[in-house]
């Protein structure tokens, strides 16, 4: 009995010891797993992970922009270990208006002419690559053709214009969710404070808008993204004041592939009213395909956006009759 008595004790001396124990064991597991989820991406080496790529868009026509498709590059200047210098070009060729229905107001945009956009930009992570963090800026251009009108309105002498602006972009990026704010501002000839607007035919005048936005997005999926934008458009002539407003702007973007990308627009605005777009982007090259690699790049978008084209690139025009007044408040309720 005694024996008995004294085995038990150190069965239970033992179990006690050992529960004891188990959180001072199960932690420094715990931890471990946590470094080495984080040497997976702490160990990518962006040279691997941000390399050219290349490929198509395509675009139709929106509130204010036109129908297009073209190619484009992504080429990254100078890799840092945590950073990297890029240069980001699109070339495309802009297509008519679809018929009856005109993209920047009364006038249909007619084809074919071809528009440019350059970004350089500088992005950046945080110490335990949890952020991305960037600034681009760049210059766009957009010829402009003008055909008939669709609002019954017989027009002559329709004209091919010149449009121009530069831009600034701001961005930050999580796995979860990522935030830009973006400035589109014209110059040249038909940009903003010069005094001039573009006489698109008899009838006609039109200008590229101003634009200002905030562009707040949230991963539904790895795959699969929703964002919410909020912009403001400015028209520099009285003439025209009414393009002037505050405007919503939601988008649907599905990674079909990490290569090709689909996405849906929907917009608002007291100029434009109510818009919907789509577009698609099918890009080759980047980073190498390794298996490890490739393993975190599926779950870390935050790697995958260093080498991302940016976004807001097109030249937004409106026009409005030569013979339009001013609005007065009482036109906006």
């Amino acid at each position: 009995m005694q024996h008995s008595t004294r085995r038990s004790l150190g069965w239970l001396g033992t179990a006690a010891l050992a529960m004891a124990s188990a959180p001072a064991i199960a932690e420094p597991a715990k931890v471990a797993q946590g470094k080495a989820a984080d040497l997976g991406v702490m160990s990518v080496s962006l040279k691997d992970a941000v390399r050219l790529n290349y490929g198509i868009q395509r675009q139709l026509q929106g509130a204010g922009t036109p129908n297009e498709a073209g190619i484009g590059a992504f080429v990254p200047l100078k890799v840092n270990q945590n950073s990297v210098w890029f240069l980001d070009a699109l070339a495309n060729a802009n297509f008519g208006d679809y018929s009856g229905y005109s993209s920047i107001g009364q006038t249909s945009v007619a084809g074919t002419t071809f528009s440019t956009s350059t970004r350089v930009g500088y992005r950046w992570l945080n110490s335990n690559r949890s952020w991305m963090y960037g600034i681009n800026a760049g210059y766009d251009s957009r010829p402009m053709a003008t055909g008939g009108t669709t609002d019954g309105v017989s027009v002559t002498d329709s004209q091919t214009v010149f449009f121009q602006q530069v831009a600034l972009n701001l961005e930050a990026k999580s796995n979860s969710f990522s935030a830009s704010a973006y400035a589109l501002v014209p110059v040249g000839e038909y940009g903003a404070g010069t005094g001039n607007i573009a006489t698109i035919n008899s009838s006609f005048i039109a200008d590229n808008l101003s634009t200002y936005g905030l562009d707040i997005g949230y991963n539904i999926k790895p795959n699969l993204t929703l964002a919410i934008v909020t912009y403001y458009q400015l028209y520099e002539k009285e003439q025209i004041e009414a393009a002037s407003g505050l405007g919503v702007k939601t988008r649907l973007v599905y990674d079909i592939t990490r290569q090709l990308q689909a996405g849906a627009i929907y917009s608002y605005d007291y100029n434009f009213q109510s818009r919907v777009t789509g577009n698609l982007k099918w890009r080759f090259g980047g980073s190498s395909q390794t298996k490890k690699l490739e393993s975190v790049l599926a779950v870390n978008p935050v790697i995958q956006a260093l080498s991302a084209t940016p976004e807001n690139r097109d030249v937004r025009v409106a026009n409005r009759s030569i013979r339009d007044r001013t609005p007065t408040i009482v036109d906006l309720f």
